[in-house]
């Protein structure tokens, strides 16, 4: 440690030039905006995936007065309790998507592991219990729905997330890390049997959706576009776990990057436009015209006039 006269001594100049130079190193290495944003996946990685995200919350945010007092009029206790898992879901997916660094931290891997387990969870629960309203047809209303809906979903999600913690800590495989080292057999091998499942179940749902079993889904245009997106995301993924479990490592994992992104930038956006837009958005008087426009404009009373 300098003593007080070389203190005293130095030029003040000097003293500045030194703490901008401190400054300047730790703002550049990280401690900063700038290096919080390029660390870890890049600029445009994040970019994606803060951005979209945070204008979601900021749009739920925007809109809770309003959808506060719909939903104390309406009681739906689906959409209420769908509103409510969109909120929570949200907020972990805006801290998954802001804390990227943490993914390349080592000091940080324990805490990212659990909030991605979190995120991944919660967004699985959504996805799960949406596809059961699905399946459930024009019976998907009540509370009795609700709670078998929301307990097998969780259910599924529990035994889910109680499997990636086996491999996380009982067997050290690193699901939630993109690093040259965790690329192994083991690791994509699991994501390669969690994306074949998903994309089964709903090219499922698009098989039933174009032969004479539609009858039992909802007889609206935007659950069938929901499920072909979801359909051909879980079908790129699945290729990019497949690509990273062998030959053509490097544009795996461009893809899987890429589906990465999408997912959680814009997943939970598709989900409010699908299930939960009309219910805010239309009067409860012209919402039953609305849903019979798009039954005939999907062809569902067809046979009617064939008759």
């Amino acid at each position: 440690m300098r003593n007080l006269e070389s203190v005293i001594a130095e030029p003040p100049i000097t003293m500045i030039s030194d703490s901008v130079s401190v400054v300047t190193n730790y703002n550049f290495n990280g401690g900063n905006l700038y290096g919080w944003l390029t660390s870890c996946h890049g600029f445009w990685h994040n970019i994606g995936l803060i951005v979209p995200s945070f204008m979601f919350v900021m749009f739920l945010v925007v809109q809770a007065k309003k959808s506060f007092v719909k939903l104390s009029n309406a009681r739906s206790l689906v959409i209420i309790a769908y509103y409510g898992c969109l909120w929570l879901v949200s907020l972990f997916n805006l801290a998954w998507c802001l804390l990227q660094a943490w993914e390349c931290t080592s000091a940080r891997q324990t805490p990212w592991n659990i909030l991605s387990l979190l995120t991944d969870a919660g967004m699985l629960f959504l996805e799960v219990s949406l596809v059961a309203f699905l399946l459930q047809g024009n019976h998907a209303s009540g509370k009795e729905a609700l709670t078998r809906t929301f307990v097998a979903s969780g259910l599924f999600v529990a035994f889910d997330t109680l499997f990636k913690a086996i491999y996380l800590y009982g067997f050290s495989i690193p699901l939630f890390i993109d690093d040259a080292e965790g690329r192994s057999r083991v690791k994509w091998g699991l994501w390669v049997i969690h994306k074949l499942l998903l994309t089964a179940v709903y090219g499922i749902i698009l098989f039933m959706y174009n032969s004479d079993w539609r009858e039992r889904l909802p007889a609206r245009p935007a659950f069938y576009k929901y499920v072909t997106i979801m359909f051909c995301l879980n079908v790129t993924a699945l290729l990019a776990c497949l690509l990273l479990t062998g030959h053509g490592a490097s544009f795996g994992a461009w893809l899987y990057g890429v589906t990465t992104v999408c997912y959680h930038a814009l997943y939970l956006p598709l989900l409010y436009v699908t299930f939960l837009a009309d219910f805010f958005e239309e009067d409860a008087l012209n919402l039953e015209s609305v849903y019979y426009s798009e039954m005939k404009d999907a062809g569902f009373f067809d046979a009617d006039w064939e008759l």
